[in-house]
């Protein structure tokens, strides 16, 4: 009996444990799901789902007249979801091989049949994040969101595009350093696209993503949960017509005269804008690409072209007039235990100041400077500073190195220095630093900073612009400067450049030869640096223009033969194509009583372009199309020409442009022989006509 007890006691405490515990496990369920459910659901939430970023378009580097010189194009990646909920068994079915057809059409790169399988068997794996196409651009894109089963999109047709942006320059090499680059982490930003990147690069947006089977994670909805916002885009202050003429003149002769690499900058005179910049330098298989920008980021002995900078510190401290004289010694003078010597041969002795710099005498600009500086050389010194040469330009652009120009405290300025310095050796200052100088003189003293950009736009709309900027108001007295600006020209008109002389406008500027010293070898290898600095039109200097060319290796080195000749082709360049650079009297032929033939064309057209020639043309007709009376008469008349009536017009006279768009807006297909005006129409004017009637034009050449 008391057995029995016993085991009933143990199976009632037994039960009461299930009980209880049963109890305990609906207690912590309901706990779990009421009390805590929210916490854990966020917890799962943030495992499989994550906000990702979403990058925004890069903006646009446009040149100053708005021409694209870095751009970044849409690309697009399409993946389907097999599994998306509203993908049924007999839409795939229905769609697949209608879907397969149409891919095969569009994309020509499977047949019908390979992308059937591939499909079917991704839908068979249940695959959440199958790739169906990389690289396909937006036309293709939106015929591909009409094709079946992709037209019901990401939810009842599994369709996910994912974007992203291919930074392109549609001018390929042309400004290449200077536009730059941005890449990853581990390369260094290069040029305006790592000055400007918080500007270019925008605020990246956000877009809710499921991770899915395979790690993969695919967007939850078809937008973006917040919109990236766009980068801005510059305008900057390029040419592309001169940095076109720059790049090509300076490949020319790099290739000329097998040299390592040089540099072609290009300056507004008035503001300091940059409207070219070309850096070439010579790769290890002998072709020459923008490496490196040597314009900004080299700074080297700029050998005579500092020349100008001696003379102007001796003329504006009183010490010398241009007219006074000087010995040049045949070339050759002795420092001590050093020998300076001229860089052409010559049986000169005394000659003038401005004859001894237009002929680059190292022997008579060192004399000078030694003669009157050597008890007080920081007087000297003083004034390069007061240039402004021992400071960076702090340009746009990174890589700007620190201008080196000595003073009497530095350990290695020794008694030697000083005649060295004076005709740009023992110093190292850049390209551009040079080219400012030079401009500072044919801004009638005004020094600018050299800059690249002009404006900051979001939409089309500016949201900053970058006025020019005086580094200094005067960088010396009006006599000095006018003595500048003679001996300048006097270089290109009777000195070591007389080969940019030319009979349609003026040069200034000076030549540079330099012995550059190599790091081991110091001067022994005999490596030089050619160059020439100065501005056109002399007399109302337009633009500035610096070109260095380093190290030479045909056994031509001298400034004039090497770096001349690339500034030449872009004066040449510029005077061809700009109006503002030629005189009033070969400008307005109206002065002559010249006037020109015209063709038949748009009388708005007409006028514009003979106003801007200053030809006064006189227009009786109010018609838009109108002709000239005679040869030489200023009367422009009705050319009785009415625009698309079905009616033949009268096209004799005209352009082909003009031709062609009155022809074909009245719906003629036409073809053309010859060039120049229209001489002769195969239907006569003012014949009725069907649409697609072929009509022939011959042309006046």
């Amino acid at each position: 009996m008391n057995t029995k007890k016993d085991i009933f006691w143990r199976i009632g405490l037994a039960y009461l444990f299930m009980i209880m515990l049963g109890a305990a496990i609906a207690w912590k369920v309901f706990y779990i799901q009421s009390v805590e459910g929210q916490r854990y659901r966020s917890m799962a939430d943030s495992i499989t789902t994550r906000y990702m970023p979403v990058l925004a378009d890069r903006g646009n580097i446009y040149s100053y007249d708005g021409r694209l010189l870095a751009t970044s194009l849409p690309n697009f990646e399409v993946r389907m979801d097999m599994k998306a909920d509203g993908l049924t068994h007999e839409i795939f079915q229905q769609g697949i091989d209608s879907l397969s057809g149409c891919m095969a059409g569009l994309f020509r790169d499977k047949s019908t049949t390979d992308y059937k399988k591939q499909l079917t068997a991704a839908r068979k794996r249940g695959d959440r994040y199958f790739l169906v196409k990389k690289n396909i651009t937006y036309p293709q894109l939106l015929q591909l969101k009409a094709f079946p089963i992709f037209r019901y999109g990401q939810y009842k047709g599994g369709l996910i595009v994912l974007q992203s942006n291919k930074r392109t320059y549609p001018y390929k090499e042309l400004a290449n350093r200077t536009i730059g680059y941005m890449r990853d982490a581990t390369v260094q930003p290069v040029g305006l696209e790592g000055a400007f990147n918080n500007q270019l690069t925008g605020i990246p947006g956000k877009r809710l993503m499921q991770k899915v089977s395979g790690g993969e994670f695919i967007p939850i909805n078809d937008k973006n949960e917040l919109d990236p916002q766009n980068g801005k885009d510059l305008i900057t202050t390029i040419d592309i017509n001169l940095q076109d003429v720059a790049e090509n003149a300076l490949l020319k002769t790099l290739v000329a005269n097998e040299a390592d690499h040089g540099c072609v900058v290009v300056m507004d005179v008035k503001t300091g804008a940059i409207r070219a910049i070309a850096n070439l330098g010579r790769n290890e298989q002998g072709v020459y690409w923008e490496n490196y920008n040597y314009a900004v980021g080299e700074s080297h002995e700029p050998g005579s072209t500092f020349k100008l900078a001696s003379i102007m510190a001796l003329v504006e401290d009183g010490f010398v007039d241009i007219d006074d004289t000087v010995d040049v010694e045949l070339g050759i003078h002795q420092y001590w235990n050093q020998t300076m010597r001229d860089a052409e041969r010559h049986n000169l002795t005394r000659i003038t100041v401005r004859s001894a710099f237009a002929h680059s005498s190292n022997v008579g600009i060192s004399k000078l400077v030694e003669q009157h500086y050597n008890k007080d050389p920081e007087k000297y010194l003083s004034y390069l500073r007061e240039l402004g040469l021992d400071k960076k330009l702090n340009i746009e652009i990174p890589g700007e190195q620190q201008p080196y120009i000595k003073d009497t405290k530095d350990k290695r300025f020794t008694r030697y220095s000083l005649p060295w310095m004076s005709v740009g050796y023992e110093i190292q200052i850049s390209p551009l630093q040079m080219l400012t100088l030079y401009n500072s003189v044919a801004n009638n003293g005004v020094m600018m900073k050299p800059y690249l950009v002009q404006q900051i736009q979001e939409y089309g709309l500016p949201v900053q612009h970058f006025d020019p900027v005086v580094l200094n108001k005067k960088i010396c007295s009006d006599e000095t400067l006018q003595a500048m600006k003679i001996i300048l020209k006097e270089v290109v008109d009777s000195g070591t450049a007389k080969n940019l002389r030319n009979p349609n406008y003026s040069v200034a500027g000076k030549t540079g030869t330099a012995q550059i010293a190599d790091k081991k070898h110091g001067y022994a290898t005999r490596i030089y640096q050619s160059s020439f600095v100065g501005y056109f039109p002399a007399e109302n200097p337009m633009y500035s223009c610096i070109v260095v060319v380093n190290a030479p290796s045909k056994g031509v080195y001298y400034g004039s033969a090497v770096a001349g000749p690339v500034f030449k082709e872009i004066a040449d360049k510029v005077y061809a194509t700009d109006l503002d650079i030629h005189p009033a009297e070969i400008l307005y032929a109206e002065n002559q009583q010249l006037i020109p033939q015209t063709k038949a064309g748009s009388r708005h057209e007409l006028l514009y372009v003979c106003n801007q020639l200053g030809i006064n043309l006189q227009a009786q007709s109010n018609q838009p199309w109108v002709t000239q009376q005679s040869g030489d008469s200023r009367q422009l008349v009705d050319k009785n020409v009415v625009e698309a009536t079905g009616i033949v017009p009268d096209v004799k006279g005209m352009g082909l442009r003009d031709a062609l768009y009155l022809l074909e807006s009245c719906g003629l297909q036409v073809s053309v022989a010859g060039a120049g005006a229209v001489l002769s129409q195969s239907i006569n004017p003012g014949a009725v006509i069907q649409k697609g009637t072929n009509i022939s034009i011959v042309l006046s050449l």
